[in-house]
């Protein structure tokens, strides 16, 4: 039995993000995500103006006509969720920590895949590999994954990029569309990256929380890091310390959006005090007139 608070989560976040799909997503994603290429349809006469590089030679020779071999775009796709839930993702300033964030961009994606006919797949990792659920169709299956990521507990605190995405490249062998998904407050993980990026589709989200970037004057705070329990006093009275913290949170934003562009890997920034439906959107229209071009 499903405890009835998990329940209720679910049937919001299907409710929220079916409606997000019907009214903004469902075309955006079918437009960008086209299919994987093209697969062989049926065999046909040859006609005046059909390309001889089409030519089926084995049917021609059987049959003494020329016949040429027709495709068709082939349309299913496999999407990948490959998602960081790590200790770092438990934290939040806002009404959602990060990782209910990242559950959430799960499922608006999940059942837009689904609305298109495509298979959805979870990776859940920390500093190693915690959950795999392979590909499959139906709002079912997208229900399952979207329970798994709200009661996921992880084993392990730390975060390991590299890790998650040297078992994807190990059990994920055909091309898929993958969004990885993660605050990526973690280094060394660039070479797989780039290695994932040329092998599958891929789209990057980053999660962030508004006090990751800026701190309010509230005095005197001690921070806590998740993932090693470390602990720091901060005073947030100093003008110069909330400066120098707002410095800090925009190189590494910078520097990330850098790696990202550098690689030619899709970017998308989500921030949990912000629509993402809207930077989806809007992520979605500008990667449509790139491909145009």
């Amino acid at each position: 039995m499903i405890p009835k608070e998990l329940a209720k989560k679910i049937r919001y976040i299907q409710i929220y993000t079916s409606k997000a799909v019907n009214d903004s997503l469902a075309g955006e994603y079918e437009s960008v995500f086209k299919g994987r290429g093209m697969e062989f349809d049926q065999v046909r006469q040859y006609n005046i103006g059909d390309d001889i590089r089409s030519i089926d030679w084995n049917v021609t020779a059987r049959t003494g006509e020329p016949h040429v071999k027709l495709f068709v775009e082939e349309r299913e796709l496999t999407v990948i969720f490959l998602v960081d839930l790590s200790a770092s993702g438990s934290f939040g300033s806002t009404r959602k920590i990060k990782n209910e964030v990242a559950a959430e961009l799960c499922a608006l994606l999940a059942f837009s895949a689904i609305k298109n006919n495509d298979k959805v797949g979870l990776i859940v990792f920390t500093d190693q590999v915690e959950m795999f659920i392979p590909p499959a169709k139906g709002t079912t299956h997208v229900l399952r994954l979207i329970r798994e990521l709200l009661e996921f507990k992880p084993k392990q605190a730390k975060t390991s990029i590299s890790a998650g995405i040297d078992y994807m490249g190990r059990i994920i062998t055909k091309r898929s569309v993958v969004f990885l998904i993660s605050d990526f407050l973690e280094e060394g993980y660039e070479k797989q990256l780039r290695v994932l990026g040329k092998k599958h589709d891929l789209i990057a989200m980053s999660i962030t929380d508004p006090r990751e970037i800026k701190l309010p004057n509230v005095g005197l705070i001690e921070l806590e890091d998740a993932e090693t329990g470390e602990l720091i006093l901060i005073d947030t009275g100093s003008k110069d310390v909330r400066k120098n913290y707002e410095k800090l949170g925009a190189a590494r934003h910078g520097s990330l959006k850098e790696m990202f562009r550098s690689m030619d890997i899709d970017h998308i920034e989500i921030f949990t005090n912000r629509d993402y439906v809207v930077d989806l959107v809007k992520f979605f229209k500008t990667r449509e007139r790139r491909m145009q071009k």
